[in-house]
C-alpha cells in the first residue's frame, strides 16, 4: 500500500498559489482586527503599533510554513498573544501544518491556540465584551474548524496523489507485459526461422555439393540447379536479415516443426472437432504459395482468432477467409458472432497480450493487423505481403 510523506503528496506552489493565500491571509487580519484596530487607533493606545508589527512581520514568517511547518505554526500561534493583525497568516501556517496530519504537532498547536486567545482576550482593553465562556467556546469552535479543515486537504491531496501513482504504476506494469509478450513473439519466430534457415542452407549446400561431383551434367541441368541454389541462397539471406534483427533465446527448447498455409485446412478440422462452427474460404492463385515467413504469420493469426472465438464466443459462428496474390498481398479476415446478453466492455477478449503478439509478428514480415469490434461482431483483419 503507497503510504507518501506529506512533501511527496503537497503540490509545489505557484506564482498565483502564493497570492491567492496571501491575499486571504489579509482579508482575515483586516476582519479579524478590524473593530480592535480602529479602538485602538483612536484612543492612541501603543497596543496599536505592536499588534500592527507583529502583522507585518508574520506576513514574512508564513513564507517558510513548508519549510519548517511545526517551527513557522508555533511562531505565528505565539503571535496571537500580542498581536491580532497576525491571524491570517497564523491560519495560513497552522492549516498548512494540519494538512500534514501529525497529531503529536496538531494537538499542542491547537491548544496553544485556545490558550494564547483567551490570554489576549484577558489583557486586552479593546477585546471582546463577552462572557469568558462565550469567548472560550468561540475559540474552540474555530480552531476545532480550522483543524479539520487544514486535515481534509492533506487527506484529499495524499488521496489524488495516490490515485494518480496507482494509475502511473498500471500504466508501467501494462508496458512492461506488453514489452514482455513483445520480446516473447520475437523469440518465438527466431525460432522457427533458425529452423527454417537451417533448412535452406542445407538445401544450397546439398545442390553445390552436386554440382561438385557430377561433371556429367548437361549444360540446361547445371543451370536449372545452380538457379535454385540462387533462389535458396537468396530465401536464406532474407530469413538471416530477420532473424538478426530478433532476440533468440539460447536456452529455448527447440519447437516441434512449424505450422504453415498449408497446415490451414488441418487447423480448421482440429476446430470442427471440438464443436466449433467454422467456414473457411481460401481464394489464392493455383500454383502459388506466398513466403513461408507469411504462411506461419497466417496460421497464427487464424489460430488465435479461433482461441479467442473459443474461450469468448463458444457456439457461435466463425467465418475464415484468407484472399490474395503476389500484387496485392494477401488479407485475412476472421469474424465471429458476439453471444447473445455478453455485455460489450469496448475491448479486444481477454488481456489483448495474445492480440499484441500477433501485431508484433504481422509488423514484423510487413504488415498489419487491426481489430474492429462492435456489440454483435468480432473481427480480426490483417494484411501482409506476398514476400517479404
Amino acid at each position: 500500500m503507497l503510504e507518501p510523506d506529506p512533501e511527496t503528496y503537497n503540490p509545489p506552489l505557484t506564482r498565483w498559489d502564493h497570492v491567492w493565500r496571501y491575499a486571504l491571509a489579509l482579508a482575515i487580519s483586516g476582519l479579524v482586527w478590524a473593530d480592535v484596530g480602529i479602538h485602538e487607533w483612536q484612543s492612541g493606545s501603543p497596543w496599536f503599533w505592536i499588534d500592527l508589527a507583529g502583522g507585518v512581520v508574520s506576513f514574512g514568517i508564513t513564507h517558510f510554513r513548508r519549510r519548517w511547518p511545526f517551527g513557522t505554526a508555533l511562531v505565528l500561534t505565539l503571535f496571537g498573544l500580542f498581536s491580532l493583525s497576525s491571524a491570517g497568516p497564523g491560519v495560513l501556517a497552522v492549516v498548512s501544518l494540519f494538512t500534514r496530519r501529525n497529531l503529536r504537532q496538531i494537538v499542542p498547536i491547537a491548544l496553544l491556540n485556545i490558550v494564547c486567545s483567551q490570554i489576549y482576550t484577558s489583557y486586552q482593553p479593546a477585546g471582546s465584551k463577552d462572557p469568558a465562556w462565550v469567548t472560550f467556546t468561540f475559540t474552540v469552535v474555530v480552531t476545532v474548524a480550522i483543524v479539520a479543515f487544514g486535515m481534509y486537504v492533506g487527506s484529499r491531496r495524499e488521496l489524488i496523489w495516490t490515485l494518480r501513482e496507482r494509475a502511473r504504476q498500471a500504466e508501467a506494469e501494462q508496458e512492461l507485459r506488453v514489452g514482455q509478450a513483445q520480446s516473447a513473439e520475437r523469440e518465438r519466430i527466431a525460432r522457427e526461422m533458425h529452423d527454417v534457415l537451417a533448412h535452406r542452407i542445407s538445401l544450397v549446400t546439398m545442390h553445390a555439393g552436386a554440382l561438385a561431383y557430377r561433371t556429367d551434367l548437361p549444360p540446361e541441368q547445371v543451370r536449372e540447379t545452380a538457379q535454385l541454389i540462387q533462389a535458396k541462397a537468396h530465401e536464406a539471406m532474407t530469413d538471416l536479415r530477420q532473424v538478426l534483427g530478433m532476440l533468440r533465446g539460447e536456452d529455448g527448447v527447440p519447437d516441434r516443426p512449424q505450422p504453415t498455409l498449408d497446415d490451414l485446412d488441418t487447423l480448421m478440422d482440429e476446430a470442427r472437432t471440438s464443436g466449433m462452427v467454422v467456414e473457411y474460404a481460401e481464394r489464392l492463385p493455383s500454383g502459388g504459395r506466398p513466403a513461408e515467413q507469411v504462411g506461419r504469420t497466417i496460421y497464427r493469426i487464424v489460430q488465435e482468432a479461433l482461441t479467442n472465438a473459443r474461450k469468448h464466443a463458444a457456439g457461435t459462428h466463425v467465418s475464415v477467409s484468407v484472399a490474395g496474390d503476389a500484387d496485392r498481398g494477401i488479407t485475412v479476415v476472421v469474424g465471429n458472432a458476439k453471444p447473445v446478453g455478453r455485455i460489450s466492455r469496448g475491448r479486444a477478449p481477454g488481456s489483448g497480450l495474445g492480440l499484441v503478439g500477433l501485431r508484433e509478428r504481422a509488423a514484423l514480415t510487413g504488415g498489419t493487423l487491426t481489430v474492429d469490434e462492435s456489440d454483435r461482431a468480432f473481427t480480426l483483419r490483417g494484411w501482409l505481403p506476398w514476400a517479404t
